[in-house]
């Protein structure tokens, strides 16, 4: 049996949303047990990002400037230009994702590392948001540890059993009703 076939997410945690005036934020922390060197590599080259991330890049996330993320399993594809506005390795990774703001801040902890997402998002799909970053962050894991499972984005994670329970479980947290798979396609993780 792969991992993957074994995979089953944990419960929903480590997440928090802020609201400033109409701007929504989803904001997840997670610790990992790997040094921020290695995380920056896996949220900035594009070939760990095809294997963990809900979006691809041709081109390397670490430098300021523009690259084209194409959305993860969306009906039809979705490229969006985005703006790459701030790489300060390994600290901080800024850029703007099909019109949503994206900052991880890295963090060292111990021999590991405090991830931080700040997604900055439409509210109605923020326990979406939440379920599918939380699978995000469990695969991506599972690539630093060397024991790599199965990519799970877009509609291939909102088919998930885990990923049905995480945005039931968010929304909960949240005080927000939960919706399903929205009948087109968020670039939302």
């Amino acid at each position: 049996m792969s991992s993957s076939q074994k995979y089953a997410p944990g419960a929903a945690f480590g997440a928090d949303i802020r609201k400033d005036g109409d701007t929504w934020t989803l904001v997840l922390v997670r610790d990992l047990r790997h040094s921020p060197a290695k995380v920056w590599d896996a949220l900035t080259d594009p070939e760990q990002l095809h294997e963990w991330a809900p979006f691809d890049s041709v081109t390397n996330l670490g430098a300021v400037g523009t690259a084209k993320l194409s959305t993860v399993g969306a009906p039809t594809p979705y490229v969006s230009e985005s703006r790459i506005k701030r790489a300060d390795a390994p600290k901080v990774l800024e850029f703007n994702w099909g019109g949503q703001n994206i900052r991880w801040q890295l963090e060292p902890l111990g021999s590991g590392t405090r991830l931080t997402l700040w997604h900055n998002i439409d509210p109605g799909f923020i326990s979406m948001g939440a379920a599918g970053w939380h699978i995000a962050f469990d695969v991506l894991d599972h690539l630093l540890l060397g024991d790599p499972i199965a990519r799970m984005a877009g509609p291939d994670a909102m088919k998930f059993d885990g990923w049905q329970r995480l945005n039931a479980e968010y929304a909960k947290q949240f005080g927000v009703e939960p919706r399903g798979a929205p009948s087109n396609t968020s670039v939302s993780a």
